[in-house]
């Protein structure tokens, strides 16, 4: 993911009831939906390696389990390209995790590492074609070699697998987001944002949270070309988005007019012209063709008083 990509994606999965609404909507296992997810908690996920290098993941949040190992880890990569070697990535990532845990003191001797659930969420165009396990990327190795090969599987979660239909079935905020990245048309996205602040009703700061991160997106699809202002909730965010839309669909009107003003008078030129002095080379139709309106209003005056071509379009 791109750097912009990575930053809006870390904002909106810094609220905890998006991590949740990701385990029980998009991934079918009856021990995890049973979790308490009102103890989910952020974890750093940055981390000095044995190296002094810096590293650090996407997002990494925890929730209350299991008796003994009380934590299950929930480790989130975002993805809108496919990386070929994303379970190496992953088997790193998870590798650092434990080691920062250590070093921190949360392990102690004797007693087990937490689990820890790599999830990878995509959002590309492209079909995801990454082995999620890494033993596809190893060589069978027969014998003893064999049983100390490293091992490390991940979950994928494509966007692209979830049809408009399924998704708006479900109220759900991972849901929401998908179809945030591809609305049907603005009054889609306009409706997607009442829906949201229906939901959030009571939650302000999860309501902004959104539509800072909507707007990110909307810049980020528009390639900056979009003026948006900061905006401090959904209700003013709809309110400007829909003065855009309306200034947007004027601008359409009247440069669909001026277009089709330019095309009435082009071929009434050509019809003029070809009248007056017959067929028309074709470097005066392309010279036509790529005229202003103002171009063709002047040569449109000399038509008449014009003895030929190359006085109608004299400097």
């Amino acid at each position: 993911m791109n750097q912009d990509d990575d930053a809006s994606y870390k904002l909106i999965f810094a609220a905890p009831e998006v991590v949740r609404d990701l385990v029980l909507g998009f991934i079918p296992d009856a021990w995890l939906h049973g979790l308490d997810y009102s103890t989910l908690e952020k974890v750093p996920a940055s981390y000095v390696a044995d190296d002094l290098r810096q590293r650090s993941d996407d997002v990494v949040w925890r929730v209350k389990a299991g008796e003994d190992w009380l934590y299950l880890y929930i480790l989130i990569e975002f993805q809108s390209t496919v990386d070929p070697f994303m379970a190496v990535r992953l088997l790193v990532y998870v590798g650092l995790l434990y080691q920062d845990l250590i070093r921190r003191q949360e392990v102690k001797p004797g007693h087990p590492l937490p689990p820890v659930l790599p999830i990878v969420l995509y959002n590309g165009g492209k079909t995801w074609t990454a082995p999620t396990d890494l033993a596809a990327l190893l060589p069978r190795v027969p014998g003893l070699v064999a049983n100390y090969l490293p091992q490390l599987q991940y979950l994928l979660i494509d966007e692209n697998r979830y049809g408009e239909e399924e998704l708006a079935a479900m109220r759900n905020l991972v849901a929401a987001i998908i179809r945030f990245e591809h609305p049907a048309n603005d009054q889609a996205l306009l409706g997607l944002i009442d829906l949201l602040n229906d939901w959030l009703a009571g939650r302000p700061e999860l309501k902004r949270t959104f539509a800072l991160w909507i707007r990110a997106l909307l810049l980020r699809r528009s390639k900056h070309t979009l003026v948006l202002p900061q905006v401090r909730d959904l209700t003013e965010l709809k309110m400007t988005l829909a003065e855009k839309f309306d200034q947007w669909a004027e601008q359409y009107k009247r440069e669909g007019r001026q277009e089709g003003r330019l095309e009435g008078e082009t071929l009434l030129l050509q019809r003029q012209l070809a009248r007056r002095f017959g067929p028309l080379p074709a470097g005066v139709i392309a010279r036509i063709a790529a005229a202003t309106v103002e171009e063709i209003e002047t040569w449109g005056d000399r038509v008449l008083d014009a003895r030929t071509l190359d006085e109608v379009f004299r400097p």
